[in-house]
């Protein structure tokens, strides 16, 4: 599960509970559950009775003759607004595609390869070339436009150049050729492991 997806079942699944705790203490006073089933709500419990409100006169004029009161209402709803449709629009703008269409221009109809199964695929073969101690990879852009982002983690007596050249004829091209798009862009990132230094005794 990537991070995005973790803050989206988060923030859904705390929306949820407190929908479903409103729609509970309503349900309960509407229908009267306290009297007929004779339970005791807590100390200071907002709805109790049908006929109670959430906001009764009183507190609702306390703060409605204050100056400060409706621009804090209208900001709050603002806020909460542009928060929502943000959210909204970072769904449906996807950075990563879901599955790319195999088979080259025009792509053949119903083959589909996953981007998490390509990207897998490409950093399992980077990952057994020699020199490389690691190797991640991303498929990124839109379904028609995929671009693949690889970090390779080098050992310290690998040859960049020679790494690269590997790369490029070895799991990339198997990549162009099983996806049947050869003109797939391709960013590139090395960088040397770190090794402690040996303790000599």
């Amino acid at each position: 599960m990537t991070q995005r997806s973790a803050l989206n079942r988060s923030l859904l699944a705390l929306a949820g509970l407190v929908l479903l705790g409103g729609g509970l203490l309503v349900l309960f006073a509407g229908l009267d559950l306290y009297r007929r089933h004779n339970l005791t709500p807590p100390t200071g419990w907002p709805l109790i009775t049908p006929d109670d409100v959430l906001l009764g006169s009183a507190d609702r004029a306390r703060w409605s003759s204050q100056d400060w009161w409706w621009p804090a209402v209208i900001a709050a709803l603002v806020l909460t607004a542009t928060l929502a449709l943000g959210w909204l629009l970072a769904q449906l703008s996807r950075r990563r595609p879901g599955a790319l269409s195999v088979g080259g221009e025009p792509p053949q109809e119903g083959v589909e390869l996953r981007a998490r199964a390509l990207s897998d695929a490409i950093a399992s073969e980077a990952g057994a070339l020699p020199g490389v101690e690691h190797a991640a990879v991303r498929i990124t852009g839109r379904p028609a436009r995929p671009r693949t982002r690889v970090k390779l983690t080098l050992t310290p007596e690998a040859v960049p150049g020679a790494t690269l050249g590997a790369l490029c004829e070895g799991p990339l091209r198997t990549a162009r050729r099983s996806t049947g798009r050869p003109d797939i862009p391709t960013e590139v990132r090395l960088q040397i492991a770190h090794h402690k230094p040996h303790r000599a005794e």
